[in-house]
Order: C-alpha cells, then structure tokens, then sequence
C-alpha cells in the first residue's frame, strides 16, 4: 500500500466533511482571517504531510508497541516549543517530566538500535513524525481561539491537496476499496474530531498540558498492538514505557500559581461572562458563549491558572 497516498491523503478526505458537519455553532466562534493563513499553510505542511508520512514510512520498518511509545515525546517536542514560543510555564517539575519522557525515549531508541538498523531507521522516522506534530501542536495554539471547524476544514484541504499532488508525483496506486473506507474511518476519527478537541483542550489549558493529555493514547495503542500479537516488548522497552508514563502524569499534576499582571488587551473568540476576566458591558447581555471583538483593562491578582488565551505571560 503506498505511503504518501494510504496515510495522509484519505485521512484529509472525509476529514474535511467531518469539518463540516462539526461548524455548528459557528456564530458562537471567531472566524478565521487572512492574517492565519501562513500559520494554516505551516500546520497543513507539518501536520498533515511530514508527520504522517514519516509514521507511515516508519511504522513499516519497526513495531508497533515501540512506534506506539515513541508517539509519546510528541508531548516533549510540544511542551519545549510552547515554553520557547509562548512563555508556557517550564518549572523544575516540569522540566522533570520532559526529561523523564527524554529518558523513555533513549531506551526505546537503545532496543531498537540493539534490534538492527532497519528497526532503528523506523523508529528514528517515528520520532521525526513526532517533533513535526510537535511544531504543528504550537503552530496551532495560534489559532486556538478561532472557530475549530474552521481550522480543521483549512488544515485538512490543504494537507489533502499537498499528499494527493505528492502521490500524484510519486505515481503511487491507489490502495484497495476496503483500505481506503478504513482509512478514511480512522482520518474521521483520528485527525477530524481528534483535531477539533484538540483545539478546544489547547484554548481550555495551553498547549504543553494539552500535549501530555495527547500522549496517554499511545499507550492505547502499546495495548492494542500486543492484543494483535506484537511480542517486540523488551526489558528496555517496558523501562522507557514506565519512564514515560511517569514523566506524564508529573506534568499533569502540576498546578501553577502566582501573582500575574494583565496587560491591556484586545482580541476576538469565544467567551462568557463568568470566568473572571470578561467584564465588559453589552446593551443587552448575551448569556453563554459568543463571539466579538472585545478589550480587556490591565488588572493584577492572584489566582491558579493555565496558559490559557489570558495567561500568556512569561516567566
């Protein structure tokens, strides 16, 4: 089965018609502007096209159990660049959990170097898939406070066009009817809603948390692979899961407080009126979410927070 065009390229497709059927309540959201779209065009080609199809190329040369771990330092990658890019909270309990899935990573790397260099390869072709989800997960927290089924039907048009025409370069075949319905069952699932909820997490709590949440679901598949009859799994490899899962559960059991300074600001997504932070008047006051454009005056106060849309400061 071809690798550019079985992976990525029928994912995209009914992606996008998952997009549309999830824009409900799209005048509840800030719409998309044409500033996005190079951000758009840097999430499709990160994403949509280096990512699958370097965990395509790799998931053929290694196992699944120890691709399945390696999807893990997708939270690494996410957290560093958030903490670089947007002043994401990098403390000693943190910067513990990212060395702990460092670690896991290592010896995952160890065992499938010991196996040969073709397991290597794939591994190492994993790892590159995840640091480009990595750089798409904080490309993305850019573009969190717009409406998701906007972002996803953008990103997924044009990852799609990008595989198709790369597959269509490659003259690769087209895969049977049967893998092609599985695939665009899983790009529904794995890549439609899998994005939208991942935008919606990212604007709740900042991208760093959000890809640790994210990297519980290879271990989903560490089961599902072993259920299948992998028996890949080593004394390093059940080390580094350990490792991981450890280095997971430190970061998401951080909790963050301080006193903060709110800076004058004015942007547009989708609020209410009880959080604390949206006191702004209205003629008539809406009640639940809705979007505008609104100000926010500089405040100072002490509260636990994430680097939510109003904590972006640095520290």
């Amino acid at each position: 089965m071809s690798i550019v065009l079985s992976k990525p390229a029928f994912k995209g497709g009914l992606l996008a018609v998952v997009a549309l059927v999830l824009r409900q309540h799209a005048s509840k959201e800030a719409p998309l502007t044409r500033s996005d779209m190079p951000r758009l065009l840097a999430m499709a080609a990160t994403g949509a096209v280096i990512g699958p199809v370097a965990l395509a190329w790799g998931l053929q040369r290694t196992s699944g159990a120890s691709a399945s771990l390696m999807l893990t330092l997708e939270a690494l990658f996410t957290a560093v660049l958030a903490w670089r890019c947007y002043g994401e909270a990098m403390d000693k309990r943190v910067a513990a959990a990212m060395l702990l899935l460092l670690a896991g990573g290592a010896l995952l790397v160890l065992e499938q170097g010991l196996a040969g260099q073709v397991q290597l390869l794939g591994l190492l072709a994993v790892m590159l898939a995840t640091a480009a989800w990595g750089l798409d997960n904080t490309l993305s927290r850019g573009v969190a406070e717009r409406d998701p089924g906007q972002v996803v039907w953008m990103k997924s048009l044009l990852g799609s066009v990008a595989t198709l025409a790369l597959a269509w370069l490659m003259r690769e075949p087209l895969p049977a009817r049967a893998a092609a319905l599985a695939l665009l069952s899983i790009g529904a699932s794995g890549y439609g809603l899998s994005l939208r909820f991942y935008l919606l997490a990212q604007r709740a709590f900042g991208a760093g948390r959000t890809g640790s949440v994210f990297a519980f679901a290879p271990f989903i598949g560490v089961l599902g692979a072993l259920a299948l009859g992998d028996r890949s799994a080593g004394a390093f490899m059940l080390a580094g899961g350990a490792l991981m899962v450890w280095g997971i559960v430190l970061h998401l059991s951080e909790t963050h407080e301080h006193q903060h300074e709110h800076l004058a600001l004015e942007h547009e997504h989708s609020h209410d009126h009880d959080d604390g932070h949206h006191d702004h008047s209205h003629e008539v006051m809406p009640t639940g979410p809705h979007s505008h454009r609104h100000q926010h005056l500089p405040m100072r106060h002490c509260h636990p927070h994430v680097p939510d849309a109003h904590h972006l400061h640095t520290h």
